[in-house]
């Protein structure tokens, strides 16, 4: 199942949409074509917590109408999809939910931030910091690049979405806190962030410019993953691939970041956990300059085998 957030061409409502085969569907048309009755989410409608926390708790139930969307049930043929390239994304997160990053989470990107100055310690437990919501875009979205950022670097992360809260969630338990997946490009500022390490402080100004935060396109359950611990992410720009790492290689699996985070942290259905930077960012390469982010643009942040593209246009 996967479900983006969107605004239609000249609307300023947010949709829930299914998104299967180049187009997005209402959610709570196809519920009404498939149960029969009004939707459930009426309700909730236009309050993009309130509908996350509904689809959350019902999955089994909306995966059903997934699935009767994605076989072309007769009586979801009355069903009108819109053209996924027509719309605005949004992100798909709640102001009242969390975006929670990992940092330093791989071996190769702590190496890089070793030998560039931008890490003093290496951390025996998970690290974090957060994005906030004005650093947050979507899809498609194109990102204006501070004039005073010289160093604008990409890093495409994969980002595991909670379908139920809680404190105190044990490593065994943590998976079934879990929806599903989505990306991050989480865009730093590394003149910035040098700075700021130097100083002791963590990274709030270098990753929170507007637009700093790319997510989406859209939210894929777990069902459709087989193992988020043997997926290629990758990044791409101007059509050229610039990193590629599987996510074995990540240091702190979800299950360790949940019960390290929730000891204090209450979490929610809906919040966030981006789980770091691989190896290949443009700070640690010897061509650094050449490949910081520059007007005119293009990246993509990918996961292959889920061909989920997070696109971004820098200006």
């Amino acid at each position: 199942m996967r479900i983006a957030r969107y605004r239609r061409p000249q609307s300023d409502a947010s949709e829930m949409g299914f998104a299967h085969g180049g187009k997005l569907y209402r959610v709570q048309d196809v519920e009404r074509a498939s149960s029969g009755r009004d939707s459930s989410l009426s309700k909730v409608e236009g309050q993009w917590d309130g509908m996350v926390e509904h689809v959350f708790q019902n999955a089994g139930r909306y995966e059903h109408y997934y699935s009767e969307l994605a076989e072309g049930g007769a009586q979801l043929s009355v069903v009108e999809g819109v053209d996924a390239d027509s719309v605005v994304y949004e992100p798909p997160i709640s102001y009242k939910n969390k975006l929670l990053c990992v940092g330093k989470n791989y071996a190769t990107h702590l190496e890089e931030l070793r030998r560039t100055d931008l890490i003093k310690e290496l951390p025996t437990e998970p690290t974090g910091f957060v994005k906030i919501h004005d650093s947050l875009a979507g899809h498609n979205a194109t990102i204006s690049k501070p004039p005073s950022v010289s160093q604008l670097d990409y890093e495409p992360e994969l980002v595991f979405v909670l379908g139920k809260g809680g404190m105190n969630i044990t490593e065994e338990s943590a998976l079934e806190h879990v929806f599903g997946i989505t990306l991050l490009n989480d865009l730093t500022c590394r003149e910035t962030q040098r700075k700021e390490v130097q100083s002791g402080t963590r990274f709030w100004t270098a990753k929170n410019a507007p637009g700093f935060g790319p997510l989406g396109p859209c939210i894929v359950s777990m069902s459709e993953i087989k193992d988020p611990y043997d997926l290629w992410v990758s990044c791409s720009v101007n059509g050229e691939e610039r990193m590629r790492v599987n996510t074995r290689e990540q240091i702190w699996k979800i299950s360790k970041i949940l019960a390290h985070f929730s000891r204090l942290v209450c979490l929610r259905p809906g919040d966030m956990f981006s789980t770091g930077a691989p190896g290949g960012v443009a700070v640690g390469q010897a061509n650094s300059e050449a490949l910081f982010l520059k007007p005119g643009d293009t990246v993509t942040c990918s996961i292959g085998e889920l061909a989920l593209d997070l696109v971004n246009h820098i200006r």
